[in-house]
């Protein structure tokens, strides 16, 4: 395909995305000596099954380059699991790319999908890294708002922007489930919504599913790929991250029709070549685990996430309670007069604690500046010690 020219430089593009407060916030609890609840990484141990996995790939000689788009080994695992517990039929051979940590699967896909003449739809509040990987692939970013209170899909915001606007029609959405920063896990009538207006009009949806096995209080996980005709036009993107505590390993993957995987491993090929080899090797024990890990993953996270919810509760925080994935939105409004940046910061240097300004997952104007986001996937002393130290900054 021959790209069209850029409206703007790639250094205009670059100029346009927003600075990492999650970040920045690490950084700064690093300065402070704080308890990091900012940035979503555990600060306890990766199964041991998968360490014994990794050191063995290591002293067995797994160091050289992987076959670009993975190996066949882990690519036909990805598969496995994504006919077993996503209900996708995919083959390792024609629909799986392994990549490095799924956020270069997305920004892979957003370049092999989109250019110029091409909008991205991308609900709001969203993950920092979806309307930057559009702008780099030359898109422009539309966002729609999720529905407060509770962030739902609005179907009229959204039949609005699957409409287009002046002469540019969206090529792609974004949709992200369990969500970050919310903590939804979208219904199978929001994604139904979501599937009759991609087929109506011929639009791509790439969905990040990485939370997809940390879902509370009996919700189910639904993969977009499964109603309709989605299968043909869907990216699923995944990996092993937060399923099993590896966030530094950066193995994802995604799972698409055979012809928009073979788009997405040539440009994959010349981002990273492929993701580490002897971590791929790993990577395949943490789909030989039993189904016990899974649900000890969900009593541990309901535990952490009940601990931290009833603790901020307390402190007069007002928080929507999730319903996947590992963090909560809480809104300081009766605790503190500031916006957000001003709360993180003064929580940060004088509370020992970092959180993230929720103004960082929008890009309205003014939206977010009574939230902070905090992330659970802590060790229960770990999240003590945090809630000590907030009661004694805010009382």
């Amino acid at each position: 395909m021959t790209r069209p020219k850029p409206r703007v430089s790639v250094s205009q593009r670059v100029a346009l995305f927003q600075d990492s407060l999650i970040r920045d916030m690490t950084r700064l609890a690093s300065v402070h000596g704080a308890i990091n609840l900012a940035q979503g990484y555990p600060d306890f141990s990766a199964p041991k099954e998968l360490k014994a996995a990794a050191a063995r790939a290591v002293r067995e000689g797994y160091n050289q380059y992987e076959l670009t788009w993975g190996s066949e080994e882990l690519r036909n695992a990805i598969a496995h699991k994504a006919r077993r517990f996503n209900g996708i039929q995919a083959t390792g051979d024609d629909n799986v790319t392994v990549t490095c940590g799924a956020t270069e699967a997305m920004v892979a896909t957003m370049l092999a999908l989109t250019d110029s003449n091409d909008e991205v739809i991308v609900p709001e509040p969203f993950y920092e890294c979806y309307p930057s990987s559009a702008l780099i692939s030359g898109a422009r970013v539309r966002t729609v708002r999720l529905r407060e209170p509770d962030f739902r899909l609005d179907e009229e915001e959204l039949k609005r922007a699957f409409s287009g606007r002046r002469g540019v029609k969206p090529r792609a959405i974004v949709v992200n489930t369990p969500n970050n920063p919310t903590g939804r896990v979208l219904s199978r009538d929001e994604l139904r919504l979501v599937a009759d207006l991609c087929s109506d009009h011929g639009v791509v949806a790439i969905t990040d599913e990485i939370y997809e096995q940390i879902v509370y209080d009996g919700a189910r996980h639904v993969s977009l790929a499964t109603l309709g005709d989605m299968a043909d036009s869907t990216v699923t993107i995944s990996g092993v991250s937060k399923t099993y505590s590896v966030t530094g390993w950066r193995i994802g993957y995604a799972v698409a029709e055979k012809g928009l995987t073979e788009a997405i491993r040539k440009v994959h090929d010349f981002l990273t070549v492929c993701a580490p080899a002897p971590l791929q090797r790993a990577a395949l024990a943490a789909y030989n685990l039993d189904d016990s890990y899974y649900a000890l993953l969900t009593r541990t996270y309901t535990r952490k996430r009940d601990y931290l919810l009833k603790s901020l509760e307390s402190m007069g925080f007002e928080c929507l309670k999730p319903e996947g994935a590992y963090f909560i939105m809480a809104d300081f409004r009766s605790l503190w007069g500031g916006d957000d940046v001003g709360f993180a910061e003064n929580l940060v240097k004088d509370g020992g604690v970092a959180v993230v300004p929720a103004s960082s997952f929008f890009s309205t104007p003014g939206a977010g500046k009574t939230r902070v986001r905090l992330a659970f996937p802590k060790q229960d002393s770990t999240l003590r010690e945090a809630v000590e130290r907030m009661r004694k900054r805010i009382g």
